[in-house]
């Protein structure tokens, strides 16, 4: 990454200053499903991640690593009592060697230890486009009557001698904890798809007469983690009881090296122009997915890092890589993004703009993933669900259910809006735009799905005609908690519906919008923290100061017409007898500016290249004369005063702006810091002054973006109307 920082003024400039090169990445996120830290607890909560050593160099794209000597059990390491040694596994307890059904031909899609990836790739996609079945919603009194029910009700239909391959969220926690120190808590229950549910499910399709049943999970840990796993959580047992085969995901030459090596990673050709050239699939999932049945049974939860872990979250436990020995350990990989905003975090550095980028990286990953690894069908446990942050904060919801349907991400909003969080105004504020988890967004996008005409049937659908309860803890530092009855969250909402809604007002708490009318929507808000005496903010385009973690962030993707756009922009300000500071966080952003032009010099023009534009009114009971500031994302800037009531425009007049900005070409990010101390400016800043104010963007070329927070809704592009600006609301 590289962010070069530009810092200009008309009073003063600073020299630009690089950022260090950031060291190789360590295997970072407890955050996720399939990744376990120690006890300590996950980067979301104050603990340390696990470490992995970085490689001296990868191996080929889509080669499997050379196996090593079998690593120690950090599950044991977790757990209350030691592992249980399983060199070579009991007869009466196969949970690995030679588990996997042997095939009489190998599909279509493998040949030499290879998979057709372009060709799997293909048949799936063309399925979930096409793919608009209903999504069907249970209630009921228990994960094993649910299994049973949701699989009746969404399984595909297969000939009895079809072999299943079932995928539960068995490794989606942060460690095992000493119930007797943890409030009774181990760590595990509430987070992991109930034994019970998958039970449920495997009778079901016996009931059938399927007789080749495989349950099967990667969790990128050793042999001994997985026996001991497998037997704590009573999987091991329940599988034995059921005739099913249990199988680890993760063999590359470790678990097991001999018999039919079920785990045994294959390389995946076509997939080089992707976002994981590097993906291995398990054998064993090749084969069903070719030449059998391919079920998802996830526990439906909040996560704190991808906001719902269900059908599209769940396939990371389908990952290997081949960066480095052993591929089952490289699942970090898929968030390696991450670690540079962890590392900033740690030093105190709230980077928001670095966590959407990783976030959306590792989106556009899963959906890659999600191509090659489609399941013929989602089956979620939500006996019950849980709000929270999926690993240490659980908050159960009031009902239990079961969701399911074919389509993985058309299942993944169902489930957004049961937990809260789809066509969610408040997320959006937190989140760059993002109204639901980025994943879901970014698979509706790849595949052309409308989500909005998605069909809810079950006899749980009832539980969406209304808005429901939300808890959502983030890795970031923020908490959505709303139940119905209870005031709106800051920023709006909960939405409900399929439609998307327009974004509602911005009111930050302890404040509340203008009112709306019949002629348009409320104005938002957006509030300046006031700087104490003596405090300071340096302008170098980190944004770290600890004063902006104090100031209330406003975000907005709305065009000038009111339509959402999918280029997120986050602002906050601060205030003091020093002038007014301003923080604007670009995502999606083109950075399209004539960097030959000198930043020092005024560049009239600007709003014809990339730029935000702050328009300030100093006096409200003058509304039709403003300020108008532009900035591009590398610092140059152009500033006017406007009288519209007499026709009047004043380019001589002067903002006294000091500005830093950072951008980054990878992660299509920027970040702009300005200073607006203009005496004109300084005079109108008081305890609880409330100055009209509106912000915009201009982004791109073909086709231009014109966006605005508060949208003018205009017939064509215009942001001098004055009548359609928000309010700017400044803190005693």
């Amino acid at each position: 990454m590289n962010r070069t920082p530009t810092i200009h003024g008309r009073r003063a400039r600073r020299s630009s200053c690089a950022i260090a090169a950031l060291p190789a990445l360590l295997a970072l996120l407890s955050g996720c499903d399939d990744r376990h830290p120690q006890p300590a607890g996950g980067p979301g909560d104050g603990g340390p991640a696990a470490a992995q050593p970085a490689p001296d160099a990868a191996p080929p794209a889509s080669v499997a690593a050379p196996a090593p000597a079998a690593s120690a059990s950090s599950f044991a390491a977790a757990s209350a009592h030691p592992a249980v040694p399983t060199a070579v596994p009991a007869a009466s307890s196969d949970v690995v060697a030679g588990a996997s059904q042997r095939y009489d031909a190998g599909p279509s899609v493998i040949a030499s230890d290879s998979i057709d990836g372009a060709a799997l790739r293909k048949r799936h996609v063309e399925r979930l486009k096409a793919d608009g079945s209903p999504v069907t919603v249970l209630r009921g009194e228990g994960p094993l009557e649910l299994g049973k029910r949701i699989c009746e009700a969404v399984v595909p239909r297969r000939p009895a001698a079809t072999p299943v391959l079932l995928k539960p969220n068995l490794c989606g926690f942060d460690s095992v904890k000493d119930p007797a120190k943890s409030k009774g808590d181990d760590g595990v229950t509430g987070r992991i798809t109930q034994p019970e549910f998958v039970r449920g499910v495997v009778q079901c399709l016996k009931a059938r007469g399927h007789t080749k049943i495989t349950i099967a999970e990667g969790c990128g840990h050793s042999h001994k983690f997985w026996k001991d796993l497998v037997q704590r959580t009573g999987y091991e047992a329940m599988a034995a009881e059921e005739g099913a085969a249990l199988v680890a995901m993760d063999d590359d030459g470790v678990f097991d090296v001999a018999g039919d090596r079920p785990g045994k990673p294959l390389a995946i050709r076509g997939i080089e122009a992707s976002h994981v050239p590097t993906l291995l699939m398990p054998k064993v999932l090749a084969e069903h997915l070719d030449r059998g049945l391919f079920l998802s049974l996830p526990r439906l939860k909040m996560h704190r890092y991808s906001v719902i872990s269900a059908g599209i979250k769940g396939m990371q436990g389908t990952v290997m890589l081949s960066d480095s020995a052993p591929a089952y350990k490289q699942k970090w990989r898929m968030h390696r993004e991450l670690k540079p905003y962890l590392d900033a975090k740690a030093a105190g550095n709230e980077d928001r703009a670095l966590y959407l980028s990783s976030l959306r990286a590792f989106a556009e990953r899963m959906v890659d993933v999600l191509e090659l690894s489609t399941p013929d069908a989602v089956l979620g446990d939500g006996a019950p669900a849980m709000g929270g942050d999926g690993f240490q904060l659980l908050r159960p919801t009031a009902e239990m259910v079961a969701v399911g349907g074919t389509n993985p991400v058309r299942v993944d909003r169902v489930v957004a809006e049961l937990l809260g969080v789809w066509n969610s105004p408040a997320l959006a504020r937190e989140l760059g735009g993002h109204r639901t988890s980025p994943l879901i967004d970014a698979a509706a996008k790849r595949f052309g799905l409308d989500l909005k005409a998605t069909e809810i049937t079950g006899d749980g659908a009832d539980l969406l005609k209304a808005p429901r309860p939300v808890h959502y803890k983030a890795m970031a530092p923020f908490r959505l908690d709303w139940e119905p009855g209870q005031a709106p969250l800051p920023g709006g909402g909960p939405a409900r519906g399929s439609e998307p809604a327009p974004p509602p007002p911005q009111a930050a708490p302890g404040g509340a919008p203008d009112g709306g009318t019949a002629a348009g929507p409320a104005k938002p808000e957006a509030r300046a923290a006031r700087l104490p005496p003596g405090e300071r903010v340096v302008l170098d385009g980190k944004a770290d100061d600890p004063a902006w973690g104090r100031a209330t962030a406003v975000a907005w993707d709305t065009d000038y017409a009111g339509e959402r756009t999918g280029f997120p922009t986050r602002a906050r300000f601060l205030w003091s007898e020093a002038g007014l500071h301003a923080l604007f966080e670009l995502s999606n952003a083109g950075l399209d500016t004539d960097r030959s032009k000198p930043v020092g010099e005024e560049r009239k023009g600007l709003y014809r290249e990339d730029c935000i534009e702050l328009f300030l009114t100093p006096d409200p009971g003058a509304p039709k004369r403003y300020f108008e500031v532009e900035i591009g994302p590398f610092g140059h800037f152009f500033d006017i005063a406007v009288d519209r009531g007499a026709r009047l425009e004043d380019t001589a007049w002067s903002s006294g702006a000091t500005i830093a900005a950072r951008q980054s070409a990878e992660e299509r990010t920027a970040v702009i810091e300005a200073l607006l101390a203009a005496p004109e400016i300084v005079k109108a800043l008081a305890p609880n002054a409330r100055l009209p104010m509106n912000l915009y963007r201009m982004e791109g070329k073909e086709p231009r973006r014109y966006l605005a927070w508060s949208p003018p809704r205009t017939s064509k592009p215009n942001f001098h109307v004055p009548e359609a600006f928000g309010v700017l609301v400044l803190d005693p």
